[in-house]
C-alpha cells in the first residue's frame, strides 16, 4: 500500500487582479471631479472616495478632500507595520492615520478593503460600498451609513472621524467578482443590474478595467436620463419626495477578480 499524499501548505492563497474607471459629472469642465480612488496590488488592497459636493456652495472644491485622503491612505498603507502573527493590514487604524494628515476643507465618505486569508476585511464610511457576485449571483451588499436620505455620514474636520466607520468581513473564494463603487454607481444601477453586466461581460479573458468602464457608463446613461427607474427614484420616493430618472454625480466603478494564485 502507498502512503497517501499529505495535503500540508498546498493550500492554494487568492490574490485581487483590479481595474478602475472613473466618469466625472462635470466632464470637461472639471475633469477631477469629487470621487478619487486607488489600487495597491502590492498590499491587494483598493478602495473609492467622494468628496461631498455641499461644500462647492461655499467656494470649496469638493473633491480636493477626498484626494488628500486617498493620498494619505495610500501614504500610510504603504508605509505602515503589519501585524507579525498574519500579516493583517489594520483597515481602521490606516484610516484614522490618513485623516489625522487630511488636513484641507472639506469632506468625504470611503470604502476601503483588503484581501487577507480569503476573506475580505472592508471599512466604509456613508454610502460609497462594495458587492461581491459568486456563480453569476450576488452574495454580498454593504450597508450604507446615513443620518437622513441623501445625507451620508462622512469624514472630515467638521464632520465625523473614523470611529463611526462601519468594519465587516466577507469569505472570498476563486472566481468571485468584487465590485466597489461610489453613490453615482449604487444610485442609478440597481445591484440586480449590476449582476447582469458582470455576468455578461466577466467571462473567460475579460479584464477588469473593461468591466469597470461598462459598469460606470450604464451608470452615467442612467444618470441623465429623466424617466428611468433608478434606485435614487426609488429612494426618493419611499422618503416622500417623488422624482424619476437618474442622479447626475461621478461615477467610480472599481472591479476586483478573485483568482487562485
Amino acid at each position: 500500500m502507498e502512503p497517501s499524499a499529505s495535503t500540508s501548505g498546498s493550500e492554494t492563497s487568492l490574490s485581487m487582479i483590479s481595474g478602475a474607471f472613473y466618469i466625472a459629472k462635470e466632464g470637461g469642465k472639471n475633469p477631477q471631479g469629487d470621487d478619487a480612488h486607488f489600487i495597491s496590488k502590492e498590499k491587494q488592497t483598493i478602495g473609492v472616495a467622494d468628496g461631498v459636493g455641499g461644500w462647492s456652495s461655499k467656494g470649496v472644491d469638493a473633491g480636493e478632500y477626498a484626494r488628500k485622503l486617498v493620498s494619505n491612505f495610500v501614504n500610510e498603507l504603504e508605509n505602515s507595520p503589519t501585524v507579525k502573527k498574519n500579516h493583517k493590514i489594520d483597515l481602521k487604524r490606516t484610516l484614522m492615520k490618513a485623516y489625522s494628515n487630511t488636513n484641507v476643507e472639506g469632506s468625504s465618505t470611503i470604502c476601503v478593503l483588503t484581501l487577507e486569508n480569503k476573506t475580505i476585511h472592508a471599512v466604509n464610511v456613508g454610502d460609497s460600498g462594495f458587492m461581491v457576485i459568486r456563480d453569476g449571483a450576488q452574495v454580498y451588499k454593504s450597508s450604507i451609513q446615513t443620518y437622513r436620505f441623501n445625507f451620508p455620514y462622512q469624514l472630515g474636520k467638521t464632520s465625523s472621524d473614523p470611529s463611526v466607520a462601519k468594519v465587516c468581513t466577507v469569505p472570498v473564494q476563486a472566481g468571485d467578482i468584487v465590485i466597489v463603487g461610489t453613490d453615482g454607481l449604487f444610485d442609478n444601477l440597481f445591484t440586480s443590474d449590476i449582476t447582469n453586466l458582470v455576468n455578461i461581460l466577466g467571462g473567460a479573458g475579460a479584464e477588469p478595467e473593461h468591466v469597470a468602464r461598462t459598469i460606470a457608463e450604464y451608470a452615467y446613461y442612467n444618470s441623465i436620463d429623466k424617466i428611468m427607474s433608478t434606485p435614487f427614484a426609488v429612494a426618493s420616493l419611499e422618503n416622500g419626495r417623488p422624482c424619476s430618472g437618474g442622479k447626475r454625480d461621478d461615477i467610480t466603478v472599481v472591479v476586483s477578480f478573485i483568482v487562485s494564485n
